[in-house]
């Protein structure tokens, strides 16, 4: 692994996204309007936006960076940057820990304004450090990317990427706990929901929700999400090979 190329990837990455100032305004400003919206709505009730709120945090980065990396990586595909990039001395890991690069600092953006205007104007509330909330959400959104990563294989269309959300991101929203408790679920959809990394972030936030300090279940739940992350990382870095029209 070249350090350098790493770092070129990630700054390539970084400066296509910065180009695309329609991409940056849906990474930086969408979250936390629709969580101000959240925060609105449930006016009367703070205690449940204190839950539906924090869970939002991790729900956003690990949907926006699926999408927008699975999008990124099949131009890449279609273009021929990949292509051309696979017949040079770039290693597969050299590509993928630059993607994961650039897309974590869109994230750890993304996830300082939701939680900034969450926080610090919208009540948020938990007993937890704040900093846990922050390292939680940025491991989400790492594995929104790795599956990003993985999924923008089998697609041939742009169109087509964005039809695998229904399949791999919104059954994650659905049995994570953000609509209902999983707890409370039918007993083979609490099955599913057990198998499902997006269940173990919801988990370590409610951690960070009601404990004043740093749990060991916390770190549990993380290290579930972060070996997710690993695996999916490790299939979507399978898929980077060379490929001729």
């Amino acid at each position: 692994m070249s350090l350098r190329i790493t770092f070129i990837t990630a700054g390539r990455i970084l400066r296509q996204l910065l180009n695309d100032h329609r991409t940056v305004g849906l990474i930086l400003a969408v979250p936390a309007l629709i969580i101000a919206l959240i925060s609105a709505i449930m006016d009367e009730a703070p205690q449940v936006f204190d839950k539906t709120g924090l869970i939002l945090l991790a729900a956003f980065p690990f949907m926006l960076m699926f999408m927008i990396t699975s999008i990124t990586l099949l131009r890449e595909r279609t273009g021929g940057t990949l292509e051309r990039l696979m017949t040079t001395p770039t290693a597969k890991l050299d590509l993928v820990v630059g993607y994961a690069l650039a897309f974590g600092t869109a994230a750890a953006a993304q996830t300082a304004v939701a939680a900034t205007v969450a926080f610090a104007f919208l009540g948020l509330d938990t007993q937890g450090p704040t900093w846990a909330v922050f390292l939680i959400c940025i491991v989400t959104s790492l594995l929104g990317m790795a599956l990003g990563l993985f999924v923008s294989a089998f697609a041939t269309t742009e169109f087509q990427a964005i039809q695998f959300m229904p399949v791999i991101v919104v059954p994650q929203l659905f049995l994570c706990g953000l609509i209902w408790p999983a707890d409370q679920m039918a007993g083979w959809l609490q099955g599913v929901s057990d198998a499902l990394p997006l269940t173990y972030a919801v988990k370590a936030l409610t951690e960070v929700q009601l404990n004043p300090d740093v749990t060991a279940d916390m770190w549990a739940d993380l290290a579930v999400v972060f070996g997710a992350v690993v695996v999916a990382t490790v299939l979507g870095a399978a898929t980077l090979r060379r490929r001729t029209n």
